[in-house]
Order: C-alpha cells, then sequence, then structure tokens
C-alpha cells in the first residue's frame, strides 16, 4: 500500500489544516447556532464543517500514489449518503409498514402484514388503484413504443430539416408532468354548452359533434385511459430519441446487403433492424414502465382529486400526510417500491450477465 509513498510536505501542511479547520467548525456549530437572517442554518454548517474535516483525507492519500485507495475514500462520502438516504429510509420505511403507526404519535408495534392485507381484501379504494395503474402502464407503454418508433423511422430517411423536428419531438419532455397536466386538464375539459372550451370546442367549430367526448370523465376504464394522452405526447419523443439512435448505430452495410438481395425498406425495417433494436424496446419498457408505476403529479393536475383517477401514488399521500395513517401509507409505497423493483432487477441481472460475457 505505501510502496509508493511520497512525502510531500505542502500535501501533508494542506490535509493539516482542511483538518483542523474541520474540527473547529464541527465544534464551533455543535456549540453556537447558525443564523442568515431569521433561518437557522445550522445543520447546513456542520455538513460543510464535516466535509471538510473529511477532505483531509483524500489529499494526505495522494502522497500515497495508489488511485485504488484514493478512488475509494472519495466514494465513500457517496456510497454513506446513499446507504442512509436510500436504503435506510426504506429500511425505516419498512418497519413502519409493519406496525400500527395511526395518528401524529409514533406508534411502532409489531402487527406483521395487517396493513397489507388491510390493502388487498378490504380497501376498496386500493383495487381502484391497481385497475388505474394497470390501464395506464400498458397504454402508456404501448402507445410511447408505437409513436416513438414510428417518428424514428421517419426521422432515419434523413429528411430535410431533421434536427428541427428532432428539437420538437423532444421539447414536450423538457416540460413538467405538473404544467402539461395543467395545460391538458383544458384541453381536454369535459365542460359543455357556453363553457365548453379545448380540444371539444374544435371539433364544435367544426361540426364534428361526434367526437366531442367527456375524456377523464367518462365511465371507467376508459376515463383512466385518455389520462394516457398527454403522457404519451410527452414520453413518445424520449422513445423517439432511443430508437433513433439505435438505428443510427446500425452498420449501414447491412442495410446494404439487404438492399443487394432483393429486400425492400419494409422488409429491411422488419427483419433487419427491429431485431436489433430489442435491447432498447426492452430498455424503453423498463424506463417507461418504473415511470407509469410511480405516476403522480400529471394525475394530480388531470384528476384534481377525482377518486376515479387514483393511483397508488396519490393514495399513499393522502393516506399519509392528509389522515395520518403513516403505517398504511408505508405499506402503499413499499408495494409500489416491489412494482418498480420487478421490472428494474432483472433488466439490471441481465446487463450484468452480459457485460460479463463480453
Amino acid at each position: 500500500m505505501f510502496k509508493n509513498f511520497t512525502f510531500k510536505p505542502r500535501i501533508l501542511i494542506t490535509a493539516i489544516v482542511l483538518l483542523v479547520v474541520g474540527v473547529a467548525g464541527l465544534y464551533y456549530f455543535t456549540h453556537s447556532k447558525l443564523m442568515i437572517g431569521s433561518f437557522d442554518v445550522t445543520s447546513l454548517g456542520i455538513l460543510v464543517a464535516g466535509l471538510v474535516m473529511y477532505s483531509a483525507i483524500p489529499v494526505a492519500m495522494t502522497m500515497i500514489g495508489n488511485e485504488t485507495y484514493l478512488s475509494i475514500v472519495l466514494m465513500l462520502p457517496s456510497i454513506a449518503a446513499v446507504a442512509i438516504f436510500v436504503y435506510g429510509f426504506i429500511a425505516w420505511s419498512v418497519r413502519v409498514s409493519f406496525s400500527n403507526w395511526k395518528g401524529l404519535i409514533p406508534n411502532y408495534t409489531f402487527v406483521g402484514f395487517k396493513q397489507y392485507i388491510i390493502l388487498f381484501s378490504n380497501d376498496p379504494r386500493f383495487m381502484i388503484d391497481l385497475r388505474n395503474t394497470a390501464v395506464f402502464t400498458v397504454g402508456f407503454i404501448l402507445g410511447c413504443l408505437i409513436i416513438g418508433l414510428g417518428l424514428a423511422i421517419l426521422l432515419d430517411q434523413k429528411i430535410k430539416g431533421e434536427n428541427l423536428f428532432r428539437g420538437i419531438f423532444l421539447l414536450p419532455m423538457s416540460i413538467s408532468f405538473i404544467a402539461s397536466g395543467v395545460v391538458w386538464s383544458w384541453l381536454m375539459s369535459s365542460a359543455t354548452g357556453s363553457r365548453i372550451t379545448g380540444i371539444n370546442l374544435i371539433f364544435k367549430s367544426l361540426g364534428l359533434n361526434g367526437l366531442i367526448s367527456l375524456w377523464h370523465t367518462t365511465p371507467q376504464p376508459w376515463g383512466m385511459a385518455f389520462t394516457i394522452i398527454p403522457a404519451v405526447w410527452q414520453l413518445a419523443g424520449y422513445t423517439m430519441a432511443m430508437y433513433l439512435g439505435g438505428m443510427r448505430s446500425i452498420s449501414d452495410d447491412l442495410r446494404e446487403a439487404a438492399r443487394v438481395d432483393g429486400a425492400s425498406e419494409f422488409e429491411i425495417y422488419r427483419y433487419v433492424i427491429l431485431p436489433l433494436l430489442q435491447p432498447i424496446t426492452l430498455s424503453a419498457v423498463i424506463i417507461l414502465g418504473h415511470m407509469s408505476l410511480k405516476i403522480f403529479d400529471l394525475i394530480v393536475a388531470l384528476g384534481r382529486g377525482d377518486i376515479r383517477l387514483d393511483v397508488p401514488g396519490i393514495y399513499m399521500w393522502t393516506t399519509t400526510f392528509s389522515g395520518n395513517n403513516y403505517a398504511q401509507g408505508a405499506a402503499i409505497g413499499i408495494l409500489m417500491l416491489v412494482g418498480v423493483a420487478v421490472l428494474v432487477i432483472p433488466y439490471l441481472v441481465q446487463n450484468m450477465r452480459t457485460e460479463t460475457q463480453v
């Protein structure tokens, strides 16, 4: 470990200064308050002082000349943060979901799977959430894949203004779900008569009264199905970018060979391009699937509290922070996590196997 050690006085002095400053800062902030205006930011001061103190270690380790150990030391703060604020909080949520905590006073009495049993056997709202999530997930993934692939094929023809069209298709992705949800709630307004607006107003102006719809207020599951439209509008461009990148990575020699063999452009895409895009399709399904399982802000903006458009994310929020039923809210959150893990973990395992084989 120390065979490449080189004593460097300046580096050692710098490390000592950082260590002293960090320790002094921790001592000061743990015994005094740091106020900026009317805000108490003592915890921020402690964090900064701790980082300054810790930075003395990698600075000193540069004298050792071993990049492996230095890399480990530099990664330790991130590893600790992830361990505490991700996996630690997940473990805490699991513990709460096994408790009987309802109300502002914590109650960690262990009740086993009671909260999960209540959700699946005696909670009609959660059943609505599961149905809505299934409808939304299937429609959202299929819509994004079909439209994204179609747009990618069109742009793959190297049309004029490709960069402009690519930017237009990707633009919706830069808009937050809550902002687009507010706009689409006006476009798909179910108001009639003198209050008619949005798309229905366009249909009325064109004399297409038969196309006027109640949108997401129609009987389920069609009401939930209409919420897929703004979601697909927002993410189809992202799927297009994934497919287009995959197409551009395919060698032109394969296409030329297929053309020499007499294959039409349709057959080239059908039998050459699309099979090679299967990894892209799998990645898109994983990404879109996990987004649909934890959808929240778009449905809040569209539904505005309508129980018919309820999803687990909204139910978890209202159960926990409006109903103060922390145990059941944690159970809903863990079920959402399990749903996402079912999609993501097999994908990660497959990627690791592929990289190992390569």
